[in-house]
């Protein structure tokens, strides 16, 4: 009379399982899909001129100005863990601890970075656990300020990404040979535009007051925040994507790639989002280089480069708070 009940016990636990293995799969097929259309593009490029792939990314790599770039690099990824690391701060301490001190973020803010070159998830898992442990937060409460901080940076991608597409329209017309670019984006951005006010208001109050889904931990946040917040977590973290655009254009002209700023400011915000697809080595971002810069297929070579380099710096940096991020998270309270 108990095999049926067991049996379906072990089904029940097996299926998640299978599930997650199923999307490990999926996730590295699609990501070796993007990369096989990525390494044809560069064989037909090399094949024009008469190189072998391998040798044609040889040399874009050997013609770089690798020292230009590099001088350029390092003040950047300190410069976006500052900036990083204030607009963190500041959510924390509206919405889960008021007397958070800024240095105390830094060092905790850098360690995640370490994590975050498995996921960019599992490093806010560690800012809260860290906000757990020191300031007794609850941690759905400390992951729904993580939540609207990923939320955000979203609408600042597709923010940056309407305002670059307005000015730079015809930029956007000319990429549409292998997508409809200029319709996609609109329907984005149409779509992010309506869904903005009416998550305001639900989690508000204003409307549908009754609902016990705005009531749950994870959307504390959410329901603390007013218009400003909103507002200044944009601000406070604007710097960093108006810096990439300028050091990307750069950077590409380091690698002797005839970029402009518009089309960094139009494309770059789409690229990042593209990049937080859960995809292994951003292979999302890796192939939408190339079909946005058709000419250049070596590009996805570039974008690579600089992933490889931005998160390994940023956890070189996490390391050298590491010690301090250990006493903090571990030491008695």
């Amino acid at each position: 009379m108990n095999e049926t009940p067991v049996a379906e016990s072990t089904t029940v636990k097996k299926a998640p399982r299978l599930r997650s293995r199923l999307l490990q799969v999926t996730t590295w097929l699609l990501a070796a899909g993007c990369f096989y259309l990525v390494f044809g593009k560069i064989q037909g490029a090399a094949a024009r001129e008469g190189l072998g792939a391998f040798e044609y990314l040889a040399r874009f790599i050997g013609d770089a100005n690798w020292l230009a770039w590099l001088a350029m690099m390092i003040p950047y990824s300190f410069f976006f863990f500052f900036v990083d690391s204030h607009a963190t701060w500041r959510v924390v301490r509206w919405f889960n601890a008021p007397d958070f001190k800024f240095t105390r973020m830094l060092p905790i803010r850098a360690s995640a970075y370490i994590l975050s070159l498995l996921n960019e998830q599992v490093g806010k898992g560690a800012i809260t656990l860290y906000l757990w442990r020191r300031h007794a937060v609850p941690p759905w409460q400390a992951l729904s300020s993580m939540v609207l901080l990923g939320m955000m940076e979203i609408y600042q991608l597709l923010i940056f990404s309407a305002i670059g597409t307005l000015i730079y329209f015809d930029l956007v017309t000319a990429a549409s040979t292998a997508l409809p670019l200029a319709k996609i984006l609109t329907v984005v951005f149409v779509i992010a535009a309506l869904y903005l006010p009416l998550h305001l208001a639900f989690f508000s109050g204003a409307i549908l007051p009754h609902a016990q889904l705005r009531e749950r931990q994870i959307f504390r946040a959410f329901r603390l925040a007013k218009f400003r917040h909103y507002l200044l977590v944009l601000l406070f973290k604007a710097p960093n994507l108006l810096a990439a655009v300028v050091v990307y254009t750069l950077s590409l002209a380091l690698f002797n790639v005839d970029v402009s700023f518009g089309q960094m400011l139009v494309f770059l915000p789409v690229i990042f989002l593209a990049a937080a697809l859960p995809l292994p080595f951003h292979a999302g971002a890796l192939l939408l280089w190339t079909v946005l810069f058709p000419d250049y297929p070596e590009i996805g070579a570039f974008s690579l480069v600089m992933h490889t380099f931005f998160v390994v710096f940023n956890a070189a940096i996490g390391l050298l708070f590491l010690p301090t991020a250990n006493r903090e998270l571990f030491a008695e309270t």
